[in-house]
């Protein structure tokens, strides 16, 4: 294998790991997806990258790749410890970030510029704010959000939980944490990982897209403290529990999409969304269509270093190992 040189950044406190040296061929970012989960070669990328040593169990990033046609800027193909993502939030602001820092994104010094980009379950627009010629924060439109189904009965080890699936560009359960005897605390982690674990899979068969069996599935599980009027703190655990240290960028629309079906945040109004590690996101419904809500999502990302790997063919660990 070849060396593979990264850019890295966080969003609110979650990796991005950004790579534009792998080519996947494909005629869209969702094919190119389904090629990358089917590629030995790309896939041994992804695990040198992501498994210890070189990465661990939480880390997530993406290979930056063509866009669907010429209106996209680029498109990413996400990829976490145990696959490859429909929708990424914290990555499409890590991403527009690092366009407009690396000069692929022209941007004046003050202002506002717009970055365009292609994943795999559709084009999202990014609008980058940039004051004193640094960037000062990002806004992304996601694709259309909705609501699956409420109050679905999951039996768990702590007992009957009720969870609605909602989709913001990947399907989440959503479920109140003190109904589980927890909160979004760090106290409560591991507990919180290991239910959020538990109704992922119970569930995963019951997320069906309506149009491309290609986003079926639920990726992740959203236990919440409601905080007050328009005020949530969250835990995402997503892919086999992995838990996001951010907000989750679209599991904040899939929230909002709830929100929002209740009558308990009005189109315009702003949702605070915090993470287990107090940074947070500022979540809005900015119009209703025919296929869900388009939602915004506003936050921050911050590069935090480059690295090159290598793989030596002596190496009996190979692409590395996950301890979870």
């Amino acid at each position: 294998m070849d060396d593979v040189s990264v850019v890295d950044y966080h969003t609110a406190g979650e990796p991005f790991r950004i790579v534009t040296s792998v080519e996947i061929p494909g005629t869209s970012v969702a094919d190119r997806r389904v090629v990358a989960q089917s590629s030995e070669a790309i896939d041994a990328v992804r695990r040198l990258l992501v498994n210890e040593p070189r990465g661990h169990a939480d880390m997530y990033g993406g290979f930056v790749v063509p866009g669907d046609d010429d209106g996209a800027d680029f498109g990413v193909v996400f990829w976490h410890k145990d696959g490859y993502s429909t929708a990424c939030g914290h990555g499409t602001i890590a991403l527009a970030t690092w366009a407009v820092e690396s000069g692929l994104v022209q941007v004046a010094a003050d202002g506002e510029t717009d970055v365009v980009i292609d994943v795999p379950s559709g084009r999202v627009v990014a609008r980058v704010s940039c004051a004193g010629g640094s960037v000062v924060s990002v806004a992304f439109r996601n694709v259309p959000s909705y609501v699956l189904s409420r109050g679905v009965q999951v039996p768990t080890a702590r007992g009957e939980v009720l969870a609605d699936i909602s989709y913001g560009g990947a399907f989440y359960a959503s479920v109140l944490a003190s109904s589980v005897g927890l909160s979004v605390t760090p106290a409560c982690y591991a507990d919180l990982i290991a239910i959020g674990r538990e109704i992922k899979w119970a569930l995963d068969a019951v997320a069906v897209h309506p149009h491309d069996p290609r986003l079926s599935g639920l990726y992740g599980t959203i236990l919440y403290d409601d905080l007050g009027p328009a005020h949530q703190r969250n835990l995402a655990v997503f892919a086999d529990g992995e838990a996001d240290r951010s907000p989750c960028g679209s599991g904040t629309s899939a929230r909002l999409a709830l929100l929002y079906n209740e009558g308990r945040l009005r189109t315009g109004e702003v949702l605070r969304h915090d993470s287990i590690v107090g940074t947070t996101f500022l979540g809005r419904v900015v119009e209703e269509t025919p296929e869900g809500v388009i939602t915004e999502i506003t936050g921050t990302a911050y590069r935090t270093g480059t690295a090159t790997f290598t793989l030596d063919p002596r190496d009996a660990l190979g692409t590395g190992f996950t301890l979870r």
